[in-house]
């Protein structure tokens, strides 16, 4: 619940070690000096084995676990056959308009190597408009309905930053990478009070993960969620959230920055992205390749702005060519107000000429582990020796750089065990030193 757990004073026994609690669910000391700071006549609260330490996620999408409960879980199809046959199941249920949702395909992994195409989709849900969104969430899988409902036809061009897959004769093939916003004004959204209780329980499962915090990078419906659950103390985790930079004209108006809120909700600052994903070969890299989603002039004008509202700024870069521009933008303006903590989300793949480059920027490395695990035989496809400078957390660390570890959930599992295992174990068990 959204108040502290115990009044400040309490002191925590029959566990390893014994906690007393502080203001603000603080801990003031542990074991023997515990016990000796308890004031007198303080409450006492029995618990059982160990004390952990509350952990937190840096990055997370909240909206993408929401449309997990709310749609098609596809992560665990290890192939397209597997795909179409929850996408023929769940058509088979649904009314001959309502739209097929799902979440979490990775054509990366097929071993058949399938690529998706509307055709498929059409014919497992017969006719119906189908959306799937990709593991990375970088890409969608779209049914002929679907591309229709959205405007998507052979003379639509491709969208700045985003790429519509053809067919040899032009026509939309069904997938739509780095775009999933042109399916945004014809998709159903759940109505208010049907997204909070969707939330509610994802909040609930992330707290039970040992999670106290999470950063969210997320849209306008969970804010809002977020907001009604606040009200009515149900909060079980404190969330920061970041806004979408397409907001960021609307939140210097309102005033808003850094630190708004309390310590349950607040903002953070605004999300923004360079470059698009590994597994969706849209990560932008030195020398060529990828999709460049915000050129220099707007990333320039993107800074200026949170600078001026004193708003934090997330930048996704993947590629390390998405990595060395975010770096030149934030060099220019080190140490621009006392509060400006900026951050390069992922850092995926980092050159080793732009490690430095961090510390000199006031950079904040915000990495998930975890992909290091599941992408590393991908990297090794894609990126081929600019893997040896991949996942380099331990090398930016050594460079003063400060690291910010989240999940990317549900891009990856949000158990932060299994991330700091990875953050710690990857690469000795690959083989390398």
């Amino acid at each position: 619940m959204s108040s502290p757990p115990a009044p400040p004073g309490t002191l925590f026994i029959g566990c390893r070690p014994e906690v007393l609690a502080g203001p603000g669910g603080r801990i003031l000391a542990l074991g023997e000096q515990a016990r000796r700071r308890a004031p007198p006549g303080s409450p006492r609260v029995e618990l059982e084995g160990e004390v952990l330490p509350g952990l937190g996620d840096a990055h997370l999408h909240l909206d993408g676990l929401v449309r997990l409960r709310a749609g098609l879980d596809l992560r665990p199809a290890r192939s397209a056959a597997e795909v179409l046959e929850l996408v023929a199941g769940a058509a088979r249920d649904a009314e001959a308009s309502s739209w097929v949702l799902g979440q979490g395909w990775d054509g990366n992994v097929w071993p058949d190597r399938v690529r998706p195409s509307r055709q498929q989709l059409d014919l497992a849900a017969g006719g119906r408009p189908v959306l799937l969104v990709s593991k990375d969430e970088h890409s969608v899988w779209a049914s002929s309905r679907a591309l229709a409902l959205a405007g998507i036809g052979p003379d639509t061009p491709d969208p700045r930053g985003g790429l519509i897959d053809r067919e040899p004769g032009g026509q939309p093939s069904g997938t739509v990478r780095e775009a999933r916003w042109l399916f945004d004004a014809v998709l159903p959204e759940p109505e208010p009070a049907a997204y909070v209780a969707l939330l509610e329980p994802v909040l609930r499962e992330l707290a039970a993960m040992g999670l106290c915090c999470v950063h969210s990078m997320d849209r306008r419906p969970t804010l809002a969620a977020l907001q009604a659950l606040h009200r009515e103390r149900r909060l079980p985790l404190r969330v920061v959230v970041n806004l979408p930079a397409e907001g960021l004209a609307s939140a210097r108006e309102l005033g808003l920055s850094t630190g708004y809120g309390d310590s349950w909700l607040r903002i953070w600052g605004v999300k923004a992205f360079l470059d698009g994903s590994l597994g969706s070969h849209t990560a932008e890299m030195l020398g060529g390749g990828g999709v460049t989603r915000t050129a220099d002039p707007e990333l320039e004008e993107l800074v200026r702005g949170c600078v001026d509202a004193h708003l934090n700024l997330c930048l996704h870069a993947i590629g390390d060519g998405a990595v060395r521009r975010a770096l030149a933008a934030l060099l220019r303006h080190r140490a621009a107000w006392p509060g400006w903590r900026p951050r390069i989300e992922h850092a995926q793949c980092v050159d080793p000429e732009d490690v430095p480059r961090f510390a000199a920027a006031g950079v904040v490395a915000s990495m998930q582990p975890l992909h290091a695990v599941s992408d590393r035989e991908m990297a090794d496809r894609e990126w081929g020796k600019r893997t040896g400078h991949a996942y380099a957390w331990a090398r930016l660390l050594g460079a003063g750089v400060p690291l910010a570890f989240g999940s990317d959930a549900p891009v990856e599992s949000a158990d932060p065990l299994r991330g700091l295992d990875a953050a710690t174990a990857w690469r000795s068990r690959a083989g390398w030193h």
